[in-house]
C-alpha cells in the first residue's frame, strides 16, 4: 500500500501544504530531504524514524 506525509500535519512556521505520497522508503527519503531543505532540519536516524511513524496509508482516489 502506498504511503503519504503531509507537512500540514505537524505544526511549522511556514505553514507548508506539501503532502509526499509513494511507497514507504520512497516518501520517507524525499521528506527528509524536504525536511532539510525547507525546514532547516538534519538529516538523522532520529528525524526518519518520526517521519516513518507519521506516515498513514493513502486513501485511494476510487474507493
Amino acid at each position: 500500500m502506498r504511503k503519504v506525509v503531509d507537512c500540514r500535519d505537524v505544526p511549522s512556521e511556514t505553514n507548508c501544504t506539501l503532502a509526499i505520497t509513494g511507497e514507504e522508503d520512497e516518501v520517507v527519503r524525499a521528506a527528509a530531504e524536504h525536511s532539510v531543505s525547507v525546514h532547516g532540519h538534519t538529516d538523522t536516524p532520529e528525524l526518519r524514524n518520526m517521519i516513518r511513524s507519521n506516515l498513514k496509508d493513502e486513501m485511494p482516489q476510487h474507493a
